[in-house]
């Protein structure tokens, strides 16, 4: 809907106030008249005209004129299935304009079309939520200012625009995949989310090697979806969750994708990390893992990508590789670096390698300090757990 309005409104603002404005015609109107057949055709053609009786009043209709052109007009009996999809690529490619600075690109994307709160996204991106705010403020600001059109890029504007999109497709996922807030581990809605986005770019763009990589990415992570909970929705960790019930068919699609990928020889962050993801699939168990294989990927990745976040994950694949002490001396670099100050993997990374190393009351320490970075119920009751099973020293 808010894709649709923005396309005829040519302001983001002005089509969210219709949107908001289209469900609340709906209130009164499907109270008294009953649901519509199609509510979000119903409610998308309303939400446009509101936007174009703004317009009017404006009376800046002839500044406007260029923005109202579109090839395929959405009406109210239009099937919500087809349209709604391809203006949803259109407002992320929009969004992800490059007169944008990336950060901006991203964190508006994500607020805007995919419907991530501004504190989850300032979680993504390990800064305060006011600061987040600030940032997608200046960059609506920009967008109106700039006049920028509401249409999908040109082919040669693509290849600019596709790292960015593909990154709000992956912090899309893994906001989903563990929910920042709130009791679910999961957000199903925008793990699903990101997968539709993620194939449907794969057919926009069926040879780019990272769009390949990215969908596999996706795919070989959410084949764990059914196990990473118990039956009383407690976290299970990796090591202990049922690997005969991962999804084989998303499983067999997302190594196909690695494949494909890395023969091109122009594989990038995601299909490095798609290929980390596959020899996990793949492995009998959690001991049996290729650790020595997944850490020269990572190393392969640092060098594309060199995020501390992805420094402390290969800290882990050294845990495995070259024990816990020297995975600890890692970790405790990486806590040096102000961007992970509110990171609570790393905390709770650190506790798990001091408890491998017998150290328990460091690991104590740890887990508290992780306990105090953490938002989402399932994890906090994980680690509260973890701490009180401790041995006493």
């Amino acid at each position: 809907m808010l894709a649709a309005t923005a396309r005829v409104a040519g302001d983001l603002d002005l089509a969210e106030e219709c949107v908001q404005e289209a469900y609340v015609a709906a209130l009164g109107s499907w109270t008294r008249d009953g649901v519509p057949d199609k509510p979000g055709a119903w409610l998308t053609a309303i939400a446009r005209r509101r936007a174009l009786d703004v317009l009017r009043r404006r009376q800046v209709f002839r500044t406007k004129l260029p923005l109202l052109v579109e090839p395929e007009p959405v009406e109210p009996d239009a099937p919500d299935e087809v349209a709604v999809p391809d203006d949803r690529l259109r407002l992320v490619f929009t969004c992800c304009h490059p007169t944008l600075p990336r950060e901006a690109q991203v964190a508006l994307t994500l607020r805007l079309v995919c419907g991530v709160s501004t504190h989850d996204i300032a979680r993504a991106f390990l800064v305060s939520e006011s600061t987040m705010a600030a940032r997608l403020t200046r960059a609506k600001k920009k967008i109106s200012a700039a006049r920028i059109p509401y249409r999908v890029p040109d082919t040669a504007e693509l290849p600019e625009r596709l790292d960015a999109v593909l990154t709000v497709v992956h912090l899309l996922f893994t906001t989903g995949h563990t929910a920042p807030t709130g009791g679910d581990l999961v957000r199903a809605d925008l793990v699903d989310r990101a997968l539709h986005l993620a194939r449907m770019l794969r057919e926009l763009m069926p040879h780019e090697p990272e769009v390949g990589g990215l969908l596999a990415l996706l795919l070989l992570t959410d084949a764990r979806r059914a196990t990473r909970t118990d039956d009383q929705g407690r976290l299970l960790r990796l090591e202990d969750q049922d690997r005969s019930r991962w999804d084989r068919t998303a499983i067999g699609t997302g190594h196909r994708l690695v494949v494909e990928s890395l023969r091109t020889g122009r594989a990038g962050r995601y299909a490095l990390q798609a290929a980390i993801a596959s020899l996990h699939a793949h492995a009998p168990s959690y001991a049996a893992t290729d650790w020595p294989q997944i850490l020269r990927l990572y190393d392969a990745l640092l060098t594309r990508w060199p995020s501390p976040v992805v420094a402390l994950n290969r800290a882990v694949a050294v845990s495995m590789v070259q024990g816990p002490e020297s995975a600890l001396a890692e970790v405790d670099t990486l806590a040096r670096d102000p961007r992970l100050a509110g990171y609570h993997y790393l905390p709770a990374i650190r506790a798990d390698l001091l408890r491998r190393l017998n150290r328990p009351t460091e690991a104590a320490d740890a887990y508290r300090a992780a306990l105090a970075l953490t938002d989402n119920t399932t994890e906090r009751t994980h680690l509260t757990t973890m701490l009180t099973t401790l041995p006493h020293p």
